[in-house]
């Protein structure tokens, strides 16, 4: 690997002529066009998403992350650099969905473009185009994927711990947004995405010692299968980065998220 999985600017600076290197600039349309790192090429990050009824907001199906890829120019020697407007949720959902098929050269930038500005470097205002290259003969890692029925299937193990990463109000169901219900998974620890961070102006994540004290304090117990989800696995896009930064070594994304879990009639609610 080039880089770690996550990077400050000075590190990106370093590396930013490589040939492997790839950049990603996930932020909108119109943020892209004010200013991107040299290089940079803008992805809607809707495309993470597979946009099948009823949930949507699940990972694209294989060939649709195949073709995705492809057109991004990523290949086995690329080493991804991915940064968006958002605080960084849509850059860990774009990392994560490159594990699930197998590709682990990828690196979060922290403090994302703010950082890069904040540090002097040079940005520009031209569209990059991509080079497309062949598909590469990815399977899906379903183990990187919790979905409804396992969830279910180990409420009562000792197996799990479940990170909610929402707000305090949709956690404890004060607030419903667009769900039949509201509240949270029974037995899931509540630490809010944005808790993860140390500023947001650059928006900064904690270092790894700080991230393991504010997971241990929240009640999720590292050592077990950690699943994080939000509403509809943006959020937990970020509480995905910050596990794997923290060192947890089984950390699993609930792409459903309460959008599928708060529209089940079925499903158990703790409020």
């Amino acid at each position: 690997m080039l880089l770690p999985l996550v990077i400050d600017p000075v590190q990106l600076f370093e590396k930013l002529n490589h040939p492997d290197l790839i950049l990603i600039d996930l932020s909108s349309e119109e943020n892209y066009r004010l200013g991107h790192i040299p290089g940079a090429i803008n992805i809607n990050p809707n495309r993470l998403l597979s946009g099948s009824p009823p949930i949507p907001n699940k990972l694209p199906s294989l060939l649709q992350l195949k073709q995705l890829l492809a057109e991004a120019g990523i290949s086995e020697s690329s080493h991804v650099v991915v940064y968006d407007d958002q605080l960084g949720p849509w850059a860990g959902r774009f990392i994560w969905s490159m594990h699930c098929v197998g590709l682990y050269q990828a690196s979060f930038l922290n403090g994302q473009l703010a950082a890069w500005n904040i540090a002097g470097y040079p940005t520009e205002q031209q569209a990059n185009l991509s080079i497309p290259v062949v598909e590469l003969p990815l399977v899906l890692n379903a183990h990187l994927i919790a979905d409804k029925d396992a969830i279910v299937d180990q409420l009562n193990s000792e197996q799990i711990s479940i990170w909610d990463a929402r707000s305090a109000p949709e956690f404890s169901g004060e607030k419903v947004i667009n769900a039949i219900k509201g509240g949270h998974i029974p037995g899931a620890h509540w630490l809010e995405w944005t808790d993860t961070l140390v500023s947001q102006d650059p928006p900064r994540l904690a270092s790894s010692h700080q991230l393991q004290q504010m997971i241990k304090a929240a009640g999720i117990e590292m050592e077990k299968t950690v699943i994080t989800h939000c509403q509809t696995h943006r959020r937990s896009g970020l509480t995905y980065i910050a596990a794997l930064h923290a060192g947890i070594k089984d950390i699993r994304c609930y792409d459903g998220s309460w959008f599928e879990w708060g529209n089940l009639t079925d499903t158990p609610v703790e409020r």
